[in-house]
């Protein structure tokens, strides 16, 4: 949720973390602003959520900020209740073979798009075809790998014959049909209503993938003739989920209506989205009632609990999601695992969450956060140890700190987040002697960065959300060769083998000693530094209610389900 951010579990999303808070410029119009005024009795939402999205394509994101708007406009097959469980979203129910390897939706009679257009399977069928194809190339591509011949499509290069082979696997992998297994004839059939998923392992968890943004059913005739940046425009974001996209202003402001269409629940109330990245601007604007809804910032804290009205309207809860230093393992010195073993050595976790978090957090020295299944709770290998890192940077292939390569720390650039880093440059200059170089970068950019092996920074900081509470999630998602881990340059083939078994495995205490083991091996290697897991913290006005917590709100409190979301309208505007 990278993100993810990326499950509605969460991840996740892939979480965007240029330190919790994202930032650049102020937007050109104040809050409020850029589009026709709301009637006086609407009810509106007015939400910031920060940095503007780098990608809002369903077929391509992975951060929290795009997948918090994709997933108002747009519904999955299942979905994740307000327990984190797994429940019927536009398919009433699904049914797997005996040994997990045929998955057969049903979907739900009478879907409609917003537009008020059919809605059939073929449309589901068309998404997680598009995920696959590797002329998409999404963010998430690899998450629905366990479908038959998705790997070989994905990963088939410059092979003509390979490629149309391994697609002509995927089209009968992935096969819309009447109930009674009949062809469907397209996009108008109205009889169309079962996809069935012809994996090539067994994967009894694969309903819950299906809960993700990569299956959100976009018109395909809307992407082909916007193109590459179909996106971009509101007119195109013909959904089936709880809302309409009604204005999208690049960098600004996104609106959203309820959706009349929607099989569910309709909303109660509109969102109105704006992305401004400094957070004492947000703060200020909060203050001056222009919000709803803001991230609560660390440096904030303080004067929030000291403030008796502004007390009472913070939320703060756990959430989801671990951050981490990312060393690129194919950028010196940073291919020598000693050097990242004194980096993490060095790093100072309990006075990051202390002094900058401002106690917003907790210290981890693992990948999957306490709470979650497959939590290492005996874990403590590479935490605080200056002694212990100044000897692992004697010991690595440089010698000496006056050996190494120039090294620079990449950050999506707001005048806290250089606060920030200039903290945490200053502990490593402490402990290792080393000076380190900072490069802020406009936040939308950053996010873009760090997508890509080519264009990954030398060091950074990301986040990782829970997509689903499930290991699988963790680690084969992000880890696996070709995963998120391949923008680090992160490639090891023990822990690949290791994961293909586990997720394999359906003896549920043999799996989760794989995914154990697993986890073990990864946090040998050292690819990066372990450093905090988040809580969700969030400022709310009293006239806002109906919010359903779950720890995966990692783009904003209640996002699980919108609809039960009300405004006193009086109070609002009385303000």
């Amino acid at each position: 949720m990278m993100a993810r951010q990326r499950s509605r579990f969460l991840s996740a999303a892939l979480m965007i973390a240029v330190i919790v808070l994202s930032a650049c410029t102020v937007p050109a119009a104040p809050v409020g602003e850029g589009a026709e005024p709301v009637a006086a009795a609407e009810k509106v939402l007015r939400i910031n959520l920060g940095t503007f999205p780098d990608m809002i394509d369903p077929q391509k994101s992975s951060f929290v900020n795009e997948i918090a708007l994709l997933k108002l406009v747009y519904e999955g097959l299942t979905r994740q209740d307000a327990a984190l469980e797994t429940v019927p979203a536009a398919a009433e129910s699904w049914t797997y073979n005996d040994n997990a390897t045929m998955l057969t939706f049903r979907l739900r009679d009478g879907l409609k798009y917003s537009d008020g257009s059919l809605l059939n399977a073929e449309r589901f069928a068309y998404s997680i075809r598009r995920n696959i194809d590797p002329m998409t190339a999404g963010e998430y591509a690899a998450i629905t790998d366990e479908i038959l011949g998705a790997p070989e499509w994905r990963g088939c290069g410059d092979n003509a014959a390979a490629c149309e082979a391994a697609k002509a696997q995927v089209m009968e992998s992935v096969k819309a049909s009447h109930a009674d297994g009949s062809a469907c004839t397209g996009y108008e059939d109205a009889e169309c209503n079962t996809l069935t998923l012809t994996l090539s392992r067994p994967a009894p968890y694969f309903h819950v993938v299906m809960s993700l943004w990569v299956t959100f059913p976009a018109k395909e005739e809307l992407i082909t003739a916007g193109g590459e940046n179909w996106w971009l425009d509101a007119a195109n974001h013909v959904g089936n989920g709880p809302f309409i996209m009604e204005i999208l202003e690049q960098g600004v402001r996104a609106f959203f209506k309820p959706n009349p269409n929607y099989w569910g629940e309709v909303p109660k109330v509109s969102i109105d989205f704006a992305f401004i990245t400094d957070t004492a601007v947000a703060f200020e604007a909060y203050k001056n009632n222009e919000f709803d809804i803001i991230g609560l910032a660390a440096e904030d804290l303080e004067v929030v609990q000291a403030d008796p009205q502004l007390s009472k309207e913070a939320m703060i809860y756990p959430g989801s999601c671990t951050f981490a230093v990312m060393f690129h393992q194919k950028k010196e010195p940073f291919t020598d695992q000693k050097v990242r073993e004194a980096f993490a050595y060095a790093l100072d976790r309990e006075a990051w969450v202390r002094d900058v978090l401002r106690g917003l957090g907790s210290p981890t020295l693992t990948w999957i956060p306490k709470g979650f299944p497959g939590y290492d709770a005996e874990e403590n290998r590479w935490g605080y140890d200056p002694e212990a890192a100044r000897k692992a940077l004697a010991e690595s292939s440089y010698g000496s700190v006056e050996n190494l390569p120039p090294i620079t720390a990449t950050f999506g650039d707001t005048p806290r987040n250089r606060i920030r880093w200039e903290w945490l440059v200053a502990k490593w200059k402490e402990v290792l002697g080393v000076d380190i170089a900072l490069d802020p970068v406009e936040p939308t950019t950053f996010t873009a960065l760090t997508k890509d092996i080519n264009t990954a920074p030398q060091m950074f900081i990301l986040g990782w959300c829970a997509d689903y509470p499930d290991p699988q999630n963790w680690l084969s998602v992000y880890w696996k060769t070709g995963a998120f881990g391949e923008r680090i340059g992160y490639s090891n083939p023990e822990l690949d083998a290791l994961l293909e078994q586990a997720d394999a495995e359906l003896d549920p205490a043999k799996r989760a000693e794989l995914y154990a083991q697993a986890q073990r091996l990864l946090t040998a290697g050292a690819p990066v530094a372990f450093m905090w897991n988040n809580v969700n913290a969030y400022l709310v006005k009293p006239w806002v209610s109906g919010i359903v917590q779950t720890p995966q709100d990692a783009g904003w409190p209640g996002d699980v389900a919108p609809w039960t979301i009300d405004i006193d309208v009086a109070a609002q505007q009385g303000r």
